[in-house]
């Protein structure tokens, strides 16, 4: 079973940084497509970034664009999302999400693999 578990959240005031890790064990094959995605209270859980493992393309939500980066390392079995200049509205519970195939990157439906979540909650 494949399985993505994230660290690297916590509490920081606005303006600050945090990076994100998610490392997935369990694979025959390294996924195909790795994410970010995040809810608020109340909120759907919504697309951050993603990477497409093979060839390191990467996406972005407009809200996160130059200030968000999402990679991998060389072994490609942990993906970061370096989060910068964060703001309170970034504050939620943030996932990593595993998938095969290629899909609209930013759709929870196209992703079956999920992490428990690391919560990011940015102070103003």
């Amino acid at each position: 079973q494949v399985l993505p578990v994230e660290s690297g959240g916590g509490s920081v005031q606005a303006g600050g940084s945090l990076r994100l890790s998610c490392v997935t064990s369990g694979y025959k094959i390294i996924p195909t497509r790795m994410g970010w995605f995040r809810q608020a209270p109340g909120k759907e859980r919504e697309g951050v970034a993603a990477i497409l493992t093979g060839g390191g393309n990467t996406y972005y939500a407009d809200s996160v664009k130059g200030r968000f980066t999402i990679s991998q390392d060389n072994a490609k079995t942990t993906v970061y999302l370096q989060m910068n200049s964060l703001k309170p509205e970034d504050t939620a519970m943030y996932y990593c999400a595993a998938a095969y195939g290629f899909a609209p990157w930013y759709s929870t439906k196209n992703y079956p693999y999920w992490g428990q979540g690391t919560q990011v909650t940015v102070s103003s």
